[in-house]
C-alpha cells in the first residue's frame, strides 16, 4: 500500500517548511570535527544528541568500551539510536556515519565551518554523510507532523542509526549495534546520493605487508639484506595483478573489475644505511562476484612468491580490514520502488537502481540479513561533491529534495 496524495502532499510541504532548520541543523554537525584518524567521534556523538533531544527526541547513548576503541586504532566512539515507534508493523533504519577523513591541503572555505555560497553549503563531511543525519531527522520529522495532518495512520517503527566508525570498516558500528542486539530493523537505508538508489557494492581488502631485511653501511651494501628490492619485487608482483583483475568483469551494473592500489610506503632509517624494513599499505576492491576468502588467500600467495625472490627477506602479511561486497536482499525491492517512484516525482527524471564500486557500512546490514539500499542528499557523483578532497559541497536544493523523497518512501513502508 502506497501512502494517499494527501499525505504526500502535506510531506512535501512540511520538508519545505522545515529546510533552513536542517539547513541550520547540518550546519552545527559540520562544525564539530570528526578526522578519523584519529577518530575522538565522541564530542560529535554528544552534540548530533543534543540537537536531536531539542527536537523532541528520545535519544540512545551507546558508547564503544575504551578497550574495543583503542584496539581498533580509534579514540573514542558513541553510537546513537532514535526509534520513534508508530504502531505495529516494520522495523526501518536509516543509517548515516559522523565520521570522516582529514580535511587535507587545498581548501578555499574553511573545512569546519558550514559556509554557504551559490546554494552550496562548503565543509568536511557535509557531503559523506553528516547530510544524511539531516536528511534523515528530517524526513523523519516531517512524517510525524503530516501524518497529523492529515490524520494518517502509520504502522512500523522508523530507527535512525548514527554511527562513527565507517572509514575504519564499520565494525565498531552499525556491525557493534547488530552485533549486540541493540537494533533488529526488518529494512534499512544507508546514507548515498540523491541521483541514484544503490543496490549493491564492492567489497574492501586492505593488508599491511612487512618486509624484513637486514640494515648495513651503504658503503657495504653487500653485507645486509635490502628490504627495499624485496619491497620492489613485491610490488612489482602485486601490480601485475591488475592486468588479470581487468579480465574479472562484473555482471553487475554500476561495477567493473576488481582493483589493487598501494596507499602508502614507509621504510628505511637514513640514506647511507640499507633498509632493514619497509611496510607497504594496499587495498584490493573485490566485486560482488568474488569471495573474500579466496581474494586474500589469491593475494598472500602472490606476496609469499615475489619474496621469496629476495634470500634472506623475512615477511608479516596483517590484515588491515576486509569488508565483503554488499548483494541485494530479496526485500530491498520495496525500497527500491518506493525511492524511485518519488525521486522521480521530486527531481522531474528518472532515479535508478544502480551499484557502485565504493564500499559502505551497507553490507553490515545484508551480512545480518537485512535488505538494504543506499539513497540520501548528494550530487550524481563522488567527483561532484569533493567528497574526501578539498572543498567538499553539497548543494541544498538536493537536500531538501533528498527528503522529501525518504519521507514519501517511509509513508509508503508505513501505510502498508
Amino acid at each position: 500500500m502506497n501512502a494517499t496524495p494527501q499525505l504526500v502532499a502535506r510531506l512535501d510541504a512540511r520538508v519545505d517548511a522545515m529546510h533552513e532548520e536542517a539547513v541550520a541543523f547540518l550546519r552545527e554537525l559540520v562544525r564539530v570535527p570528526t578526522d578519523t584518524p584519529p577518530g575522538n567521534n565522541a564530542p560529535h556523538a554528544e552534540r548530533a544528541a543534543t540537537l536531536l533531544e531539542a527536537m523532541g527526541y528520545a535519544v540512545e547513548r551507546h558508547p564503544v568500551p575504551a578497550a574495543e576503541v583503542e584496539a581498533a586504532g580509534l579514540v573514542s566512539l558513541t553510537n546513537l539510536i532514535v526509534r520513534r515507534r508508530f504502531g505495529p508493523g516494520p522495523v526501518v533504519a536509516l543509517n548515516a556515519h559522523g565520521d570522516v577523513v582529514p580535511p587535507g591541503e587545498g581548501w578555499t572555505k574553511p573545512p569546519y565551518e558550514g559556509a554557504v555560497e551559490g546554494g552550496k553549503m562548503y565543509g568536511r563531511g557535509v557531503a559523506v554523510s553528516k547530510s544524511d543525519f539531516a536528511t534523515y531527522a528530517f524526513a523523519l520529522r516531517a512524517l510525524e507532523a503530516a501524518a497529523k495532518d492529515v490524520n494518517a495512520p502509520l504502522r512500523g517503527t522508523v530507527e535512525l542509526h548514527f554511527t562513527y566508525d565507517e572509514e575504519y570498516g564499520g565494525e565498531l558500528g552499525p556491525a557493534w549495534l547488530l552485533r549486540h542486539g541493540l537494533t533488529k530493523p526488518d529494512l534499512a537505508i544507508g546514507a548515498g546520493f540523491s541521483y541514484a538508489i544503490v543496490t549493491a557494492h564492492n567489497g574492501c581488502l586492505q593488508l599491511e605487508v612487512t618486509v624484513h631485511g637486514r640494515a648495513a653501511h651503504a658503503a657495504m651494501p653487500a653485507t645486509g639484506v635490502d628490504a627495499l628490492q624485496a619491497a620492489v619485487r613485491i610490488l612489482e608482483a602485486i601490480y601485475a595483478q591488475n592486468a588479470i583483475y581487468a579480465k574479472r568483469r562484473s555482471t553487475v551494473p554500476g561495477i567493473e573489475s576488481p582493483t589493487l592500489n598501494v596507499g602508502r610506503i614507509e621504510g628505511g632509517t637514513n640514506t647511507n644505511v640499507v633498509p632493514a624494513k619497509v611496510v607497504l599499505k594496499l587495498d584490493r576492491r573485490i566485486i560482488p562476484e568474488e569471495d573474500a576468502g579466496v581474494v586474500e588467500s589469491e593475494l598472500r600467495e602472490v606476496i609469499a612468491r615475489a619474496a621469496a625472490q629476495t634470500p634472506g627477506v623475512r615477511t608479516e602479511v596483517r590484515r588491515l580490514m576486509l569488508a565483503r561486497p554488499l548483494a541485494p536482499l530479496p526485500g530491498h525491492e520495496q525500497l527500491v520502488e518506493a525511492l524511485a517512484r518519488h525521486a522521480q516525482r521530486v527531481f522531474g527524471e528518472p532515479v535508478a537502481a544502480t551499484a557502485t564500486p565504493l564500499y559502505t557500512d551497507a553490507r553490515l546490514y545484508g551480512e545480518a540479513g537485512v535488505p538494504i539500499v543506499l539513497y540520501g542528499a548528494g550530487p550524481r557523483t563522488i567527483l561532484e561533491a569533493n567528497a574526501k578532497r578539498a572543498d567538499e559541497n553539497l548543494v541544498l536544493e538536493d537536500l531538501r529534495r533528498a527528503t522529501k523523497v525518504v519521507a514519501a518512501t517511509l509513508a509508503d513502508v508505513l501505510a502498508g
